[in-house]
């Protein structure tokens, strides 16, 4: 682990501008890029306190207000620690600006940051990374098929829906991907099945993507996430685990 520095910033998009997070190691040499996109909770401290964690390790992590649209980061006053109680009210909030993000939209977001990303002396030329957390693993998977000859490695962690029978089902997009791919799956998930997971690794050995799929036992959705209810320490640490086998591998 290295000192890191984080700050603030303001990405232009296609739609606007978006608020954002950077965490970079502190000795100002360029370091592989990753795009983290955040889980309906938004853009917080405790997502910041990730990307400050991985960029650590030697990553230069870019964390975009993927709902920055509707306003600027917190969009809803979150508790410290959001526990179950309190969910209801705080999505009753936040549904109808998740459903504003369809993928069109999101991709043309995502286009924007890696342009950023690409910009910027710290960091490196060549492959990006991509991790997501709930609905932030379906962007991941996304960006991986959108942009293939820049996405290297994906990962999504307790992401949901990822095959369903939509026709823009992120499942359909394996044909498109390049990129090496992790999915940590939390088995008391009901918004990804044991069918769906199944179908998921079907359309990937399909398409002969590179990936491993694993189920976090005892783990619910969200169980990254520290300052939410679902939050399993052990779960956790196997995915920080997984993300810099993968990242280390493929960056």
């Amino acid at each position: 682990m290295t000192s890191v520095h984080g700050g603030s910033l303001d990405i232009p998009t296609p739609d606007g501008v978006a608020d954002a997070y950077l965490a970079h190691p502190d000795d100002g040499a360029p370091h592989p890029g990753v795009l983290l996109y955040m889980d309906a909770f938004g853009l917080r401290p405790s997502l910041e306190e990730m990307a400050k964690r991985l960029a650590g390790h030697g990553y230069t992590v870019l964390v975009p207000n993927v709902f920055y649209r509707s306003g600027r980061a917190p969009l809803v006053e979150l508790p410290d620690v959001i526990d179950p109680s309190q969910r209801p009210e705080i999505f009753e909030r936040l549904f109808p600006i998740m459903q504003t993000l369809t993928p069109q939209p999101a991709m043309r977001d995502a286009g924007a940051y890696l342009d950023w990303l690409a910009a910027s002396p710290l960091a490196t030329d060549g492959p990006v990374g991509t991790t997501g957390y709930c609905m932030g693993g379906v962007l991941a998977v996304r960006t991986a098929a959108a942009h293939p000859d820049r996405i290297a490695a994906a990962a999504a962690f307790h992401a949901g829906r990822l095959a369903t029978d939509a026709e823009d089902s992120p499942h359909r997009l394996a044909g498109r991907i390049t990129a090496r791919l992790h999915f940590g799956h939390a088995d008391q998930d009901q918004s990804m099945t044991p069918e769906q997971i199944e179908h998921l690794e079907q359309a990937l050995d399909a398409a002969g993507v590179r990936y491993r799929s694993e189920l976090y036992e005892g783990a619910h959705h969200g169980y990254t996430q520290a300052d939410t209810a679902a939050y399993h320490a052990e779960a956790d640490a196997r995915h920080w685990r997984n993300l810099l086998d993968l990242f280390g591998q493929c960056l």
